[in-house]
């Protein structure tokens, strides 16, 4: 006997919660096998893995109800990351211009209201300096992308800080991350396993983000 009122939830809407558990499962697994395999050095592991983990997050996402602006950024972080797996330099641009327009959807998402004027002049300076240092050693033909890109991703990690801590926290990790690859590609010294590094900063900066569809819930009158 069907019980009253179950016909008022919408089927689709019990598909989607259904299919969060095995989602977020799956991504945690994934990223665990992805980060394992850098430390070994199996570098096919990595080429594995990667491809799957923010369609997996996006999924999850999608699969609370997130925002449609939150899913595109995730799958934007997919795009870049699997022209990342090239070591091309179109195919470098090509990727970051995926993360670009990823950061473009976060900015939108983070929306207008106030963040911490001393946490900008803070990022401000970061940027600055980190753009500064880094410009006599990046390939003459990345500069100016660099730079640009360099400039968006510290504007959205600022105004994430709009949604709280967690998601300010995904923000600065995201700007760590990144900056790590471009010291990479300046051809400074790098820590011992840098992809791991960069992945285990990466990881956690886009799952941190994509909470934000719980918090900007509370933000937004």
């Amino acid at each position: 006997m069907t019980q009253p009122g179950a016909d008022a939830v919408p089927r689709g809407l019990n598909t989607r919660a259904a299919a969060l558990p095995p989602l977020l499962v799956a991504f945690g697994v994934t990223s665990a096998f992805d980060l394992v395999s850098l430390l070994a050095g199996w570098h096919t592991g990595h080429l594995l893995a990667k491809p799957l983990l923010m369609p997996l997050l996006a999924g999850h996402v999608y699969a609370r109800g997130g925002p449609r602006l939150l899913v595109a950024a995730l799958l934007c972080g997919w795009g870049g990351d699997v022209f990342l797996l090239s070591g091309a330099d179109a195919a470098f641009l090509l990727g970051m211009g995926c993360f670009a327009a990823g950061h473009v959807c976060y900015l939108v998402l983070f929306g207008r209201g106030r963040t911490h004027a001393g946490l900008g002049a803070a990022y401000g300076i970061a940027l600055a300096g980190t753009v500064a240092a880094l410009w006599p050693d990046l390939p003459a033909g990345l500069r100016i992308p660099v730079a640009g890109y360099s400039l968006l991703l510290t504007a959205m990690a600022y105004r994430s800080s709009r949604l709280g801590p967690i998601v300010g926290l995904g923000g600065a990790l995201f700007l760590l991350s990144d900056t790590l690859i471009a010291t990479g590609v300046a051809d400074w010294p790098q820590p011992p396993r840098p992809d791991f590094w960069i992945m285990l900063t990466y990881l956690g900066a886009q799952a941190l983000l994509a909470q934000a569809y719980r918090e900007r819930s509370r933000t937004t009158p």
